[in-house]
């Protein structure tokens, strides 16, 4: 299994590991830490050294509640962070849902377009659609950031998931998109329940009967708080290693991790374990 992205053809029979670097003054795991370019790039070298495989950068918060942020201020935290960032010899992924961001990040090098609304923007289809061969990660979220917590998901979440990123896919299929270009995320927390999330965990399997490699983002996630009584996100990281080898183990090829050195220690102990 493969993924193709605009600079690097990646294989995903190892599983990947892939830093967040989150490029807002309002993130809700690391408090806006990472917030300026210098202190964003010194974060990448440092998921780096700690085992990345690949950066995902984003500009704007897509915590419960969190304002929307406009598409200038977006540019101006991101694009100078990917222009360097693309030196570093590894895939980098941009977190946006905005077209015009989209087409500036591809335009400076970035591979993969992580989006939260799965190209339901206006435009957002089209720009992933003609280029040749960017990656992109499709991710299922019930409502809007803003409310999405407000009234979660009711009914089998495991099903209603599958068919959304399945027709998903299908579009940018009809539009030309590869598959091997095409990731899937099932939006642990994006509208969804406690139950809800640890279902879409205990039942991955539909999701990857799509055909599609699973990308699994539970880092540091409040669920994780709610099952273990960690009220503070950076308290969540046993919680969160725990949920991305789960994820693995049942069959995603993606991890994407606030703790890159500790998922990639457990990691290589979760590969020693592998029957040989």
């Amino acid at each position: 299994m493969r993924w193709v992205t605009s600079r690097f053809d990646i294989d995903l029979s190892t599983p990947q590991v892939m830093g967040i670097v989150n490029v807002t003054p309002d993130s809700f795991s690391d408090g806006g830490r990472h917030a300026t370019t210098t202190a964003a790039l010194r974060h990448c070298e440092q998921l780096l050294k700690d085992g990345a495989h690949m950066l995902d950068i984003g500009g704007e918060s897509t915590r419960p509640g969190s304002p929307a942020v406009g598409l200038e201020e977006e540019l101006a935290r991101v694009l100078p962070v990917v222009q360097t960032a693309v030196s570093l010899g590894v895939p980098v992924s941009v977190d946006t849902y905005k077209p015009e961001v989209m087409r500036a990040v591809l335009d400076a090098g970035a591979d993969v377009i992580n989006d939260i609304w799965a190209l339901r923007q206006g435009g957002a289809l089209a720009v992933v659609a003609a280029h040749p061969r960017c990656g992109v990660c499709l991710m299922h979220m019930h409502r809007d950031p803003q409310t999405m917590q407000v009234a979660p998901m009711d009914g089998d979440v495991v099903n209603e998931v599958a068919v959304f990123l399945n027709q998903r896919a299908g579009v940018l299929a009809a539009h030309g998109v590869l598959a091997e270009r095409i990731v899937l995320d099932p939006g642990i927390g994006f509208g969804k329940t406690v139950a809800q999330n640890f279902s879409l965990l205990a039942h991955q399997q539909p999701l990857l009967a799509l055909g599609y490699p699973l990308l699994a983002g539970w880092s540091r996630k409040s669920s994780l708080g709610h099952v273990t009584g960690r009220a503070v996100p950076a308290e969540r990281v046993s919680a969160s290693v725990a949920a991305a080898l789960l994820a693995v183990d049942r069959g995603a090829r993606v991890v994407r991790v606030h703790d890159v050195c500790q998922t990639v220690d457990a990691l290589k102990v979760w590969q020693a374990s592998l029957p040989t």
